[in-house]
């Protein structure tokens, strides 16, 4: 007897959705993207300014970028995930699709639909490419997961209250308070 076996999409199956229809692919299987909530769209466009600014204070070759950002993990066209915040330090992964390869640090807020996805797979997913550093930001529970995959120095849990030390960035840490209404 003969299995039925499930259907492996690749980033051709991402292209040809329809208008207006976001999704993630993950190892081979689509995951369906909800719109963000106003706190949502609130918490990454004060990430995206506060990271901006700073990246332009440096005038370093770091760039970031807000979703929808694609990112291209591996080059075997079976993942392709849409970080809410991405940034790339080595500038010849940047095309003008996205970015080929790991970013230096991502970003994913937590929504109800998304937490399995960023405190599980994606957590070893980013890990396994090579991101240097990932933040898990919960709204909800008002905290942030860091994970330091480069040292494991400040891995750890933070309140939206603290100021988070940035891994990559010894000279900057991030107050959420600061940019929240």
């Amino acid at each position: 007897m003969v299995l039925p076996q499930e259907r492996i999409y690749t980033i051709e199956d991402i292209y040809a959705l329809p208008d207006g229809n976001r999704a993630e692919l993950v190892d081979g299987r689509i995951y369906g993207m909800a719109p963000p909530s106003t706190r949502h769209q609130e918490i990454s466009g004060g990430f995206y300014y506060k990271i901006r600014s700073y990246l332009e204070g440096k005038a370093g070759k770091c760039k970031v970028f807000a979703a929808p950002f694609a990112v291209f993990l591996n080059e075997d066209g079976r993942n392709y995930v849409e970080p809410d915040i991405s940034v790339i330090c080595d500038r010849s992964k940047i095309n003008e699709k996205g970015c080929v390869g790991a970013p230096d640090w991502i970003i994913e807020i937590v929504s109800p639909s998304t937490q399995q996805m960023d405190y599980g797979i994606k957590l070893f997913k980013y890990r396994t490419a090579g991101v240097r550093e990932y933040w898990i930001v919960n709204p909800s529970k008002q905290t942030v997961t860091v994970y330091d995959f480069e040292h494991e120095k400040r891995t750890g849990q933070y309140v939206f209250e603290d100021r988070i030390p940035v891994c990559i960035y010894g000279d900057l840490s991030i107050n959420i308070m600061d940019f929240l209404l």
